[in-house]
């Protein structure tokens, strides 16, 4: 039997912490999940079982909460993705662990990251167009094949399932699993998978050389796009809109031209890009002109910002995951490109490897909880900003 974190449906639940929460961040969204709210159980499950030879049993050394993670918790998650999963399931997609069985290439021990994206070739199934470009993020099979229906590791539960991070044992497919670098920590090697997510966002948008980008929001998400895009493009000016201080700081560590606050975004670019400045009668100014290149990493009200600051023919990337209504207006009447960027490829991840390498990303993993403190860990995760963290992370193999 092994110790793991479920995720079970309850539209009840679901609907009672979507209200409770709300908009609500930092003490009131972690009081909700801290109470039985919650639709996670800690449980005790046999242990997982190979689908096949060319999957092998993964025992995580660290597991990250994303902020899709709190999405779903704090029933924030859009409906959409209801059909892309099998429950219950068990949550934890950013995951560095050790292999427990032996495989053509890969001894038994080592130790990898996960690209969790299931696509056509751990399903076993004829190869889509997206799997066949290698852009296996695009998998249009992931409800097919010899495994449930679960876009990823972390999503895809029920019986026969391949489990997720947030517990003490999982089953991986080998073209899943990317060996960690011997000089590479734990603590850098769990960011590697959202270092890719990074990775593919800043290819989804045409940077030209010198060109002006804002990234809305200083998460994890934003600091790694920044990142990405320092280490992989030939950007000019960077402007980062962050709200708390240690993200400006981080922000400024990874080479952001100029720091914005949230509420002042659309003034600062004012007199950075030129433009002009535009009051409606109701809702938030919005500028003429602006930034070429905008990413929007907060995955809730940073995208209304992101749509109302770029510059016109500009484009949008969305490099969180959505999860609130917006107005699309400015889209229209400025002729702007809005981008979707999910998970990652091969090549992303082969990037992302180098990427975790790099000095400045060191600390960011700072704050590690055991299983059985996981109201503490996603309270602490919804309030990571305010508190000073980048990254908090489950060890499950602490007691």
């Amino acid at each position: 039997m092994i110790l793991t974190l479920e995720y079970h449906r309850s539209p009840v639940r679901y609907m009672t912490s979507r209200t409770a929460t709300g908009s609500a961040i930092g003490g009131r969204a972690a009081g909700v999940l801290a109470a039985n709210l919650s639709p996670l159980r800690l449980l005790n499950r046999p242990e997982p079982r190979r689908p096949a030879g060319d999957w092998t049993r993964v025992r995580p050394l660290l597991s990250g909460i994303c902020g899709s993670d709190m999405g779903l918790l704090t029933g924030r998650s859009s409906p959409y993705l209801s059909a892309l999963v099998t429950m219950p399931f068990t949550p934890g997609h950013e995951v560095v662990g050790e292999t427990l069985d032996e495989l053509d290439d890969l001894p038994r021990g080592t130790r990898v990251v996960i690209d969790p994206v299931l696509g056509c070739v751990p399903r076993d199934v004829e190869p889509c167009e997206g799997c066949a470009s290698g852009a296996h993020n695009r998998c249009d099979r992931v409800t097919a094949g010899a495994i449930p229906p679960g876009m990823q590791t972390g999503f895809c539960g029920g019986t026969g399932g391949t489990g997720g991070g947030w517990s003490r044992m999982l089953v991986a497919h080998r073209s899943q699993l990317h060996p960690v670098p011997d000089g590479l920590d734990d603590r850098e090697a769990v960011l590697v998978e959202p270092l890719a997510c990074a990775v593919r966002s800043v290819r989804r948008a045409p940077i030209i050389e010198g060109a002006g980008v804002l990234i809305v929001g200083a998460g994890t998400v934003g600091l790694l796009t920044l990142l990405a895009l320092r280490e992989l493009t030939p950007a000019g000016p960077v402007s980062v809109v962050a709200r708390y201080g240690h993200q400006r700081e981080r922000a400024r560590e990874l080479g952001a031209t100029e720091v914005l606050s949230p509420d002042r975004a659309a003034r600062a670019l004012r007199r950075t890009t030129g433009g002009f400045l535009a009051t409606p009668d109701r809702g938030s100014e919005f500028l003429l002109g602006g930034a070429e290149v905008v990413f929007e990493c907060t995955g809730g009200s940073g995208l209304d910002t992101a749509l109302r600051v770029a510059s016109a023919g500009g484009t949008v990337v969305l490099s969180g995951m959505p999860n609130r209504e917006v107005d699309l207006t400015p889209a229209w009447f400025r002729e702007l490109s809005l981008v979707g960027a999910y998970a990652s490829t091969a090549e992303d991840f082969a990037d992302a490897l180098s990427l975790a390498q790099v000095p400045a990303v060191r600390g960011y993993t700072d704050a590690v909880y055991p299983l059985s403190r996981w109201r503490d860990a996603v309270g602490h995760a919804s309030d990571a900003g305010r508190l000073g963290t980048v990254k908090v992370a489950f060890d499950p193999n602490r007691d």
